[in-house]
């Protein structure tokens, strides 16, 4: 018998849950549905959140062939070899096929570059999803004929739709007597994910040998862990890991770090996907406290780019260790964020007169640049003026972490800006 997860796939967009904001009446790839006028789509969400379900109901809408291919396992031969197969089917039908390439972010350049043609001549409607980045991991003539659509987590309304919908419709389900009285573990278990989410359920309703299932927390959490290995067989533990290889280095602990390392590598995992994390790491969570970090961090990527594994191993353990024992500080992230809010909070702020470029006579007139004092004709090349608009004035956004290298960036601020600031 199929998982839960696959009998109770949606079919239609009226049963689809969630990404109202690009599925819902009125939108835009709504609207290109019902007129048949589809493009070449991205699909850039977080895993579990319905890509591949709404590329499968975009195909049977439009009474499409649908071609699917998984960038793991799958190399230059077989997307040849789909689209010959389109092309044939095509002669003989009026709906271009629809092709799907999951975890297209996974595909090399010349896998890419061997769809790029097919795209160009209408051979196929590529659709693509990724959980990365698309302008990252896709190439850009690829990139430039496809419309990206960006899928948000799941709500915990639309978690309990799901679940309550596969209560209701499912044929083995619906036999029984299911009464959802506690949903916060199921909820906890899936983070977000529909797919854990509904291998959950199944788990703990085949855990009862009754037909009437009172859910609750603790038989959840009781039944999830006297079945944790098939749960973890059937669930998506891609972004499981790396969280727990990302809070690892935060942590401190390079033993562990090394150990979710190594299970992201034996599991196949992409790992440029592993050094772009880290150089992220470098930055939020070490930051000024040791900018050599981002150095290295980056460093790792360009080389991990180039020789590839099994030796990139090495290079990624060094980096992992390294910025595991490295100080840290999310000084910079928390500046940045704090500032982003403010300006959010205040607009377009006006900037200072004596702030602004002056290239032109009117612009000299208008006293544009008029009172600047250049900072390297001053002692110590400082001179006290303001540089934030006057109405916020003294705000502070970047708070140096407690650690040697940002102790001296603290002193250093003291001492020039003495009590505006704060430091």
């Amino acid at each position: 018998m199929q998982p839960l997860a696959e009998r109770v796939r949606p079919k239609h967009l009226n049963e689809y849950i969630g990404q109202e904001h690009i599925i819902g009446e009125g939108s835009a790839l709504r609207n290109a549905i019902s007129q048949n006028l589809l493009p070449s789509l991205i699909f850039w969400g977080p895993p579990g959140v319905g890509k591949t379900t709404l590329a499968l109901i975009i195909s049977e809408s439009l009474k499409r062939p649908f071609y699917a291919l998984s960038a793991i396992n799958s190399g230059v031969k077989d997307v040849r070899e789909v689209i010959d197969k389109a092309q044939q089917n095509n002669f003989f039908s009026q709906n271009k096929p629809v092709l799907f390439i999951d975890e297209i972010h996974r595909f090399s350049k010349s896998q890419q570059d061997s769809l790029l043609g097919a795209v160009e001549r209408g051979i196929v409607t590529l659709i693509g999803a990724t959980t990365e980045n698309p302008s990252f991991e896709v190439i850009p003539a690829l990139l430039s004929r496809c419309q990206i659509y960006v899928l948000k987590h799941l709500e915990e309304s639309h978690l309990l739709k799901i679940v309550n919908q596969a209560i209701e419709t499912d044929e083995v389900l619906k036999k029984k007597k299911i009464n959802v009285n506690e949903t916060e573990a199921l909820f906890r278990i899936s983070g977000g994910d529909a797919r854990k989410l509904l291998n959950a359920l199944e788990i703990v309703v085949n855990s009862s040998n009754s037909d009437e299932i009172e859910i609750t927390n603790e038989f959840v959490l009781k039944c999830i862990q006297n079945n944790l290995a098939l749960y973890d067989k059937n669930g998506e533990q891609h972004y499981d890991i790396i969280s727990a290889f990302i809070k690892s280095i935060r942590g401190s602990d390079p033993n562990a770090a090394v150990y979710w390392l190594a299970r992201m590598l034996e599991g196949g995992e992409d790992p440029l996907f592993i050094a772009r994390r880290m150089v992220i790491l470098a930055s939020e969570d070490i930051g000024n406290a040791n900018p050599t970090a981002l150095v290295i961090a980056n460093n790792c990527f360009q080389a991990v780019n180039v020789i590839g594994v099994p030796e990139g191993r090495i290079v990624l353990s060094q980096t992992a260790t390294y910025l595991a024992c490295s100080a840290k500080s999310n000084a910079a992230y928390l500046a940045i964020d704090d500032a982003i809010a403010k300006v959010r909070a205040t607009g377009d702020l006006p900037v200072p007169l004596h702030l602004r470029n002056a290239p032109t006579k009117l612009m000299k007139n208008l006293d544009y640049g008029k009172d600047y004092q250049y900072a390297h004709a001053h002692e110590n090349n400082f001179v006290n003026i303001e540089f934030l608009p006057e109405s916020i004035s003294g705000n502070l956004f970047y708070n140096p972490g407690n650690n040697p290298r940002e102790n001296e960036m603290r002193n250093f601020l003291k001492q020039r800006w003495k009590e505006k600031y704060g430091y």
